[in-house]
C-alpha cells in the first residue's frame, strides 16, 4: 500500500496534466502543452508553494503546505498565505465563516470554485467560508490575482478567482483518519469552546484493473464558539469522487459529490466604536468575551413570560399582551444561521482525434439556508388607516394571523416568535471546450457555459419555545398558519438567474518558444428574472406581504405609491477580451503581462430595490479594465513573482451587512462609488536553502482612489473624491519556515496585516496587526504495509493578539464588525496508509 494525503511523503498516481491550474477540465487541459500520463505526479512547486508561468499572476498552494494547516480548517484561511489575499475568522476552527478580500476586492467580487463549479451565492454573490470541503480531500488550491478563466460561470469575478482542487482517488487501497480536539487559549476564556473533529476517508484502490477508483470520506465537527456565550457549532461533511480512465491518452470520466451540513449561531457582530474601545484603553484584552453579553441582553437559559396586559387599544387597535420576552432570546448572536448545501459534480475528457480534444462538465447544486432572528407575532388583524377590511400576514414590520396563537381562547396578544429569511437554490451547469491543436505551437478552443439557478427567497414565521429556543431552525419545516390556513411570510420572490456564454481563446508560441500569446473573447449572455410576489413600500426595499385570497383593493387605495406583484426581467451582455503574454528572458526568468475586460452584474437586492420605480432604466452593472504585468524567476529550489497591477473601476458597487438594517431583522446595505482606480504590487519568494528546511515570504500593497463625491440624504454631498476604498488593508506581508529534524517537523509562519479605513470618508481607521501560528508535526510509527501515525500540534494567533475582523466597509459611518479569533491550540492524531 502507499501512503496518500496525510501520509508522510508518497503522492498518489494519477493521470492528469501535469499541472492543472485553472477550473474546469477544459480549462486545465488548453493551459498544458501535452496531456500525458505520469505515475507519481510530478511536484513543481517549493515547500507546497508554486508559480506557475502564465500571462496572469496566479499562486497555488498544494498538499505539502495544506496538510501543516489545522486539520478542519477552511480552505479560505489557508489561502491567507497568498500575497494580496486578506482574510479575517470569525473563529479559530473555520466554521463559523469569515470574510476575506483579494487586491481590494470583497468575496463577491471573487470567483471561488471547487473543480470548476461556482461556489459563490447566485444572488448576492456571496461566499460562505464556513461550508468548504474537508481539507484532507484537496489536491490544490489555485489562486488567480487577477481575471477568470474565459469559460468560467461567473457573474461577477472582477477581482479574481480561487479554484479548489479536490484529489483524484488513489490507484492503491487505503484509509486516512484523523481525530483532533482543542480549545481556545486567551486570557479570561470562560466560553465553552471545547473543539472535536473525527475525519475518515477510504480508498478504493484499483476496482477493475481498467483504472476504476473512488474515495469516500466523512467528517463530524463540534465546538462552542469562542464569544458567544451560549452558541455551538455542529457540522457534518460527505465527500466522495470516482474516477475511471479511458485508454492510455488521459481521457476519463469523472464525478464527485459533496455534502455540508452546518448547524451553527450568527459569530456575532459589535459596533466598530464598541470594539475599538480596546485601542483607546476603554476595555482591556480580557473584556472582549464578555463584549456581546452586555447588561440589556439577557443570558441563556431564559425563559419566555406568559406576558400581562400592558394596556387596552394598543397599537393598530389590538389589545397588547406581550412585554418583549424579557429580553430572552434577544441578542444577536443567539439568531441561528444553518444551512444543507450539497453538489454532484462531473468531468470528462474525449480524444475525439489526434488534434482534438473535447471536455464535458455537468454540474448541480442544493443549497438550503437561511438566517435570522426573534420577533413578537400579532394574534389579530391589521387594519390600514382609511380603511374597514381587516388583514393578515406581514406589514409595516409586523406579522398578523388572525387567530389564536397561545390558546388562551382571544385573540388579543402578541406572543413571542422567529422570523428567518429562508433560502432555497437548486442550481444547474454545464462547461463545454472543444479543443484543436493546429500545430504543436498553436492551440485553439471554442466553449460554450450555461448556468441556470433557481432562487427562491421566503420568510416564514415560526414560534419561540419558553427557553427562548426557536422551534425550528429551519421556520420554513414549521410554519405558522393565519387564520385562513396561509404561511405568513416577511418575503415572498422567485429569481432566475441565467448564464449562456460563449467564449475562444488561442495560444500560440513563437520566438524558439520563448514567448507564449494568449487571446481570448468571453461573450456572456446574463439574464435575471425576478418575481415580486410582496408589495415594494419604499426605495430602499422594503416590503409589505399580505397572505394570499384576501381583498386588497382597500390597501392598496390608501396606498397608491406601492408597487404590487410583478415580475420583470433585466438582461446583460458585453464582449469581454482578455490578451496576456509570457516572454522567457533567460531559463530562469520570464517577464508577463496580462489585460482583461470585466464585468459584474448587479445581484438580486438592488434589482428588487429598484421595482419600486416602475419607469426605472436596468441598474448598470459594474465593468473594469484590469492590466497585470510582472517578473518570475524559477530554478531549482527557488521560486520568485513580483506583479505590477491596476484596475480601472466603472459604476463601483460596495456592500456591507447592518444586523440593525431594516429594524434590526438585518440587511446587505449598498452604495455605488462611481469610478474607482484600483492598483498596487504582490511579490513572494519560496526557497529551500537544504532538502529539510523552506524559507517562505510574501506581501503586498493596495490603493485605491475614488474618483467622485457620493450623493448622499437630502441631495447633500459625502466628501469621498480622492479617499481610499474602506475595509481594505493598505498593505499585507508576511512569512512562514519550516524545518524537518528526522521524524520531527516544524513550522511558523505569520503574517502582518495593515490598516483598514473604517468608512470611504477616511475618517477613522482600525490599526494593524500581527498574527503568528505554530505547527509541529511528529511521525511516531509506520505500519509495515507502509503507512504511518503521526501527531500534529496546531496553535493559531500564539500570542493572543485581539484586532479587529472582517468588515465590509461603510460609506460615512462606522458599520459593525466581528472580534478577531483569540489564541486556540489544537492536537490531531492523524493515521494513513
Amino acid at each position: 500500500m502507499k501512503n496518500f494525503l496525510l501520509g508522510s511523503s508518497a503522492v498518489v498516481a494519477i493521470m492528469l496534466p501535469l499541472s492543472a491550474h485553472a477550473q474546469s477540465t477544459g480549462s486545465i487541459d488548453f493551459s498544458e502543452e501535452d496531456v500525458i500520463v505520469v505515475t507519481g505526479a510530478r511536484d513543481r512547486s517549493v515547500g507546497g508553494v508554486e508559480i506557475p508561468d502564465t500571462p496572469k499572476a496566479k499562486q497555488v498552494l498544494n498538499q505539502e503546505i495544506i496538510r501543516r494547516q489545522r486539520p478542519g480548517q477552511t480552505v479560505n484561511d489557508i489561502i491567507n498565505l497568498v500575497p494580496g489575499v486578506s482574510f479575517q475568522n470569525n473563529d479559530p476552527w473555520g466554521s463559523s465563516g469569515g470574510g476575506f478580500t483579494i487586491r481590494g476586492f470583497g468575496a463577491d467580487r471573487v470567483s471561488q470554485t471547487l473543480d470548476g463549479l461556482p461556489l459563490n451565492d447566485s444572488g448576492n454573490y456571496a461566499l460562505y467560508t464556513n461550508q468548504q470541503v474537508d481539507p484532507e480531500v484537496l489536491e490544490e488550491v489555485n489562486v488567480n490575482l487577477g481575471v477568470t478563466d474565459v469559460d468560467s460561470p461567473t457573474a461577477s469575478a472582477t477581482g479574481g478567482t480561487v479554484n479548489i482542487r479536490t484529489r483524484i482517488p488513489g490507484m492503491e487501497p487505503g484509509i486516512v483518519t484523523t481525530l483532533s480536539v482543542g480549545d481556545v487559549f486567551a486570557e479570561n476564556d470562560f466560553q465553552n469552546s471545547l473543539y472535536m473533529r473525527g475525519f475518515a476517508m477510504v480508498d478504493t484502490g484499483d476496482i477493475t484493473g481498467g483504472g476504476l477508483r473512488a474515495f469516500v470520506s466523512g467528517s463530524f465537527t463540534s465546538y462552542g464558539v469562542p464569544y458567544n456565550p451560549y452558541s455551538e457549532v455542529e457540522k457534518t461533511q460527505f465527500n466522495g469522487r470516482i474516477f475511471q480512465d479511458i485508454g492510455n491518452n488521459g481521457d476519463f470520466i469523472s464525478v464527485a459529490g459533496h455534502w455540508n451540513q452546518n448547524r451553527n449561531n450568527f459569530a456575532g457582530s459589535e459596533d466598530l466604536e464598541d470594539l475599538l474601545g480596546f485601542y483607546d484603553g476603554t476595555y482591556t484584552k480580557a473584556d472582549r468575551f464578555n463584549i456581546y453579553a452586555k447588561d440589556d441582553e439577557a443570558p441563556f437559559p431564559c425563559a419566555v413570560p406568559d406576558g400581562q396586559v400592558l394596556g387596552q387599544g394598543g397599537q393598530f387597535g389590538v389589545s397588547e399582551r406581550y412585554d418583549d420576552r424579557n429580553g430572552c432570546g434577544a441578542p444577536f448572536y443567539r439568531r441561528y444561521n444553518p444551512s444543507d448545501t450539497g453538489n454532484i459534480r462531473g468531468s470528462s475528457r474525449f480524444t475525439l482525434a489526434d488534434s482534438l480534444t473535447f471536455t464535458f462538465d455537468p454540474s448541480y447544486q442544493y443549497v438550503k439556508a437561511n438566517g435570522g432572528g426573534p420577533d413578537d407575532l400579532r394574534e389579530g388583524f391589521f387594519t390600514p388607516e382609511g380603511t374597514t377590511t381587516p388583514l393578515t400576514g406581514a406589514f409595516n414590520g409586523g406579522y398578523y394571523f388572525g387567530r389564536d396563537l397561545n390558546g388562551d381562547g382571544d385573540t388579543l396578544d402578541r406572543i413571542a416568535g422567529n422570523d428567518p429569511s429562508q433560502t432555497r437554490t437548486n442550481r444547474y451547469g454545464v462547461i463545454a471546450n472543444l479543443i484543436y491543436d493546429l500545430a504543436p505551437s498553436h492551440r485553439f478552443r471554442v466553449a460554450y457555459t450555461w448556468d441556470r439557478a433557481r432562487h427562491r427567497q421566503t420568510g416564514q414565521i415560526t414560534d419561540m419555545l419558553k427557553n427562548g429556543e426557536i422551534s425550528d431552525v429551519f421556520a420554513i419545516d414549521n410554519p405558522l398558519l393565519d387564520v385562513n390556513g396561509n404561511e405568513v411570510n416577511k418575503r415572498d420572490r422567485l429569481s432566475y438567474a441565467i448564464l449562456h456564454q460563449i467564449s475562444g481563446e488561442y495560444r500560440g508560441r513563437f520566438i524558439d518558444d520563448r514567448l507564449t500569446t494568449v487571446l481570448g473573447l468571453r461573450a456572456p449572455f446574463f439574464e435575471r428574472e425576478l418575481n415580486q410576489n410582496c408589495y415594494t413600500t419604499s426605495e430602499d426595499g422594503y416590503v409589505d406581504c399580505p397572505t394570499p385570497g384576501q381583498d386588497l383593493s382597500q390597501y392598496e387605495a390608501v396606498n397608491p405609491d406601492y408597487v404590487g406583484p410583478l415580475s420583470r426581467t433585466y438582461k446583460y451582455d458585453k464582449l469581454l477580451p482578455n490578451v496576456g503574454l509570457t516572454f522567457a528572458v533567460t531559463d530562469d526568468a520570464s517577464v508577463f503581462a496580462n489585460y482583461a475586460k470585466g464585468l459584474s452584474v448587479p445581484g438580486t437586492d438592488p434589482l428588487y430595490d429598484s421595482l419600486y420605480i416602475v419607469d426605472a432604466r436596468p441598474p448598470v452593472p459594474e465593468t473594469t479594465d484590469s492590466f497585470d504585468a510582472g517578473l518570475r524567476f524559477q530554478r531549482g529550489r527557488i521560486q520568485a513573482q513580483i506583479a505590477g497591477w491596476y484596475t480601472k473601476y466603472k459604476n463601483r458597487l460596495a456592500s456591507a451587512f447592518d444586523p440593525e438594517a431594516r429594524d434590526g431583522e438585518g440587511a446587505t446595505v449598498f452604495r455605488n462609488l462611481g469610478e474607482v482606480d484600483k492598483y498596487g504590487v504582490d511579490g513572494s519568494i519560496a526557497y529551500r536553502p537544504t532538502s529539510n528546511t523552506l524559507i517562505y515570504l510574501f506581501g503586498s500593497y493596495n490603493d485605491s482612489e475614488i474618483q467622485d463625491n457620493v450623493l448622499g440624504p437630502n441631495d447633500g454631498i459625502i466628501p469621498t473624491a480622492g479617499n481610499r476604498e474602506s475595509g481594505t488593508p493598505e498593505y499585507s506581508f508576511g512569512a512562514r519556515g519550516q524545518v524537518a529534524l528526522g521524524p520531527l517537523e516544524l513550522g511558523v509562519q505569520g503574517k502582518r496585516t495593515g490598516p483598514r479605513f473604517i468608512n470611504d470618508t477616511n475618517e477613522d481607521e482600525v490599526p494593524a496587526y500581527t498574527i503568528v501560528d505554530l505547527d509541529a508535526r511528529l511521525n511516531i510509527a509506520e505500519f509495515p504495509t507502509g503507512g504511518d501515525v503521526a501527531v500534529q500540534l496546531n496553535v493559531t494567533n500564539l500570542f493572543d493578539e485581539y484586532y479587529v475582523g472582517f468588515f465590509g466597509g461603510s460609506l460615512n459611518d462606522f458599520g459593525f464588525a466581528q472580534i478577531g479569533a483569540p489564541r486556540a491550540a489544537s492536537l490531531s492524531l492523524i493515521i494513513g496508509y
